[in-house]
């Protein structure tokens, strides 16, 4: 047993360093910067024609290191227009700090408009900045026009947005209201980068981690040597020792799953391509959704919650469930909700297969970035599990836990951005909103499938973090409890 706890140790260790070379190879520069760009509003209508020497000028705060693009939505009116429109950047004390002039014969009816600022503006996060337009040469019916807008529109539902007077649209220095007189805003992108000091001291870092996980692994040894106790050496040591009673119980969950069904764990693949086509029907053409790829974007959110539902349900009467058994036999009781866990699990690689179907058919490209899909799968896993111990000790004190559980799923899953896009929800709204650690996952699996990239550091710790809380409260909660347990069951 000796031999096998250090070849367990060393198989760890060398684990750690693979993963950690190449989670950089593919991460890459997503660790170094992120390039993104913010919108204000959606384009509600046209201004008008802007003829010579009108001026337009619009606010912003700048939410990036760096600024080096600003894109506007522009009319032509349908024309090639011979107009210039000079482009300036001021800063706040109304310094031109940036001029460029543009041809509206490049400009597309109806299209957006990308003006480049080069050099590019550092230290620009925090900063208020505005743009102003003038017309050098327009007349009528040789001019462009810009669309303006005070709302964001999610298909047939517009969900109104607070304009400051600071950041308000002004034609020849008047401030722009729509028919309800309401400020309105340019739909203006505000395009950028931000960078990370994550990237840059990685390897020192990593070094670190691997320092103190050797330390640890020592230890580890060291308690084992000496038969002491440590978490992770029970932990090994209960898997190893009930991994035949983890294996049937699996499988006794999963053949009871399917037990006399036609199908059979057909259905794995088929629960989430019928719930995404009802949804689909509904969202794209009664509700018009506007998100890009929604049929790969929907199915993201389906699998991560159906399996985030289907876990905690089942761990939720894994003890009352299992009371026989427990009553009979000593088994460590959180193998009971681990082993639940684990068989949704099954379930939820199975339902990766119509996901990845669905990007081929939708010409989805699977870049690198799709190999850092197990560490979402992981949080989600501990997430459910963690909630699932949760549920399993309630169960056993309050049967009513149950039907609670039944309300609270149902609004989680309103709660989640699975059908609609997390732009809808008011900005006042969303530090409690991304409390869901939900958001967090889906978010995380939608951006390395969807976009091919991986998230920025910061992504990584918060999905971690809200995962691991519960997965603490969890583990407490149930340790505390588990003792009680054969009185109540």
């Amino acid at each position: 047993m000796k031999n096998i706890a250090t070849r367990i140790c060393a198989i760890v260790f060398a684990a750690f360093l693979a993963l950690g070379a190449l989670f950089y190879l593919i991460a890459g520069d997503s660790l170094h910067f992120t390039a993104d760009s913010t919108e204000t509003v959606s384009a509600k209508a046209p201004l008008g024609e802007i003829t010579q020497n009108e001026v337009l000028q619009q606010s912003f705060l700048c939410e990036y290191d760096t600024l080096n693009t600003l894109t506007v939505t522009v009319a032509t009116m349908g024309r090639a227009n011979t107009d210039v429109i000079r482009a300036e950047l001021i800063d706040e004390n109304s310094d031109i700090i940036y001029t460029v002039e543009l041809n509206t014969s490049s400009m597309k009816d109806n299209s957006e408009f990308v003006i480049p600022i080069e050099p590019a503006i550092e230290n620009a996060k925090g900063r208020y900045f505005g743009l102003r337009l003038t017309s050098l040469y327009g007349t009528k019916r040789n001019s462009v026009t810009f669309y303006y807008g005070n709302s964001v529109n999610t298909g047939r539902v517009e969900i109104p947005v607070e304009i400051e007077d600071t950041e308000a649209l002004y034609l020849n220095g008047v401030r722009m209201l729509d028919e309800d007189d309401r400020p309105c805003s340019l739909c203006l992108k505000v395009g950028g980068i931000n960078y990370h000091w994550f990237g840059q001291y990685y390897w020192l870092i990593y070094a670190a981690a691997m320092l103190l996980l050797a330390l640890y692994l020592l230890r580890v040894l060291y308690c084992y040597k000496n038969n002491k106790k440590n978490a992770a050496l029970f932990l090994v040591q209960s898997l190893y020792k009930y991994n035949f009673l983890i294996r049937q119980l699996v499988s006794r969950d999963f053949k009871t799953k399917y037990k006399r069904s036609v199908l059979g764990m057909f259905w794995s693949f088929l629960n989430p391509l019928l719930t995404m086509s009802i949804q689909y029907v509904v969202f794209s053409t009664i509700f018009k959704s506007t998100i890009p790829n929604f049929i790969v974007y929907l199915l993201c959110g389906i699998i991560c919650f159906n399996f985030f539902n289907e876990a905690t349900n089942m761990c939720l009467s894994s003890i009352v469930g299992n009371a026989t058994l427990i009553n009979k036999v000593y088994v460590p009781k959180y193998i009971y909700p681990f082993s639940r866990t684990l068989s949704s699990g099954i379930n939820l690689l199975l339902s990766l297969i119509p996901l990845l179907i669905m990007m081929l058919i939708t010409k989805t490209p699977l870049r690198p970035s799709a190999l850092l899909l197990p560490f979402g799968l992981l949080m989600l896993f501990m997430l459910s599990y963690g909630v699932g111990l949760i549920l399993a000790t309630m169960m056993v004190f309050f049967r009513d836990t149950q039907f609670l559980w039944g309300i609270c799923s149902m609004l989680l899953n309103y709660l989640t951005p699975i059908f609609y896009p997390e732009t809808i929800i008011p900005e006042r709204f969303l530090t409690f909103y991304k409390l869901n650690p939900l958001y967090h996952v889906i978010r995380f699996v939608r951006m390395i499938l969807m976009d091919g990239v991986s998230p920025e550091p910061k992504a990584y710790l918060l999905c971690f973090l809200i995962c691991f809380i519960p997965f603490l409260i969890g583990i407490t909660v149930f340790r505390k409890n588990q003792d009680k347990f054969i009185l109540n069951i």
